[in-house]
């Protein structure tokens, strides 16, 4: 049975000690939807919400909270990433699908990051068009790849180990 790496034997939350893991490649990819009134999607499109670039915007506050993870999961280690990618695809009338991929070359895994990254990029999205529709939703955040490791590569049932557009699984 699989035990919780963060948990020792007396139950108790302590970090993972990674100090004697191999430093290898690891990369993750996840996404997340947003799902919100046709109209707010076509001002995001057009790029003519009040606030600005929406887009612009969440991209560099999904990139920010990748490299501030372990400020943000108490429990995560602070990893020197290499790389971080936000990018979005309109998807249909009223949703909007957001993808981050995130490396490093390092003792532990980005999983966490690539997480971090689509979810604040989601979290702003809705930050910046909250005043013309309030009832936007944040749905599916999921990991959908990640390499690299002792456990190595994970690919989401249904990826197929083929690079999809952000939110596709």
């Amino acid at each position: 049975m699989a035990r919780l790496t963060h948990l020792d034997r007396t139950g108790a939350a302590r970090m993972v000690d990674v100090g004697e893991k191999p430093v290898t490649h690891r990369t993750a990819r996840a996404a997340v939807e947003v799902r919100m009134k046709p109209a707010t999607l076509s001002l995001i499109r057009r790029g003519a919400a009040k606030k600005g670039d929406v887009l612009s915007v969440a991209r560099i506050a999904g990139i920010s909270a990748a490299k501030r993870t372990a400020d943000l999961i108490p429990l995560c280690h602070p990893i020197a990433t290499t790389r971080i990618e936000v990018d979005f695809a309109f998807a249909g009338k009223g949703r909007l699908d957001i993808g981050s991929r995130v490396e490093a070359h390092d003792r532990t895994g980005v999983e966490m990051e690539a997480l971090a990254a689509a979810a604040v990029a989601a979290l702003t999205v809705y930050d910046m068009c909250k005043a013309v529709d309030r009832g936007m939703e944040i749905d599916k955040l999921r990991l959908l790849e990640k390499t690299g490791g002792r456990s190595g590569r994970y690919v989401r049932d249904g990826m197929n180990g083929r690079k999809r557009k952000p939110g596709r699984s």
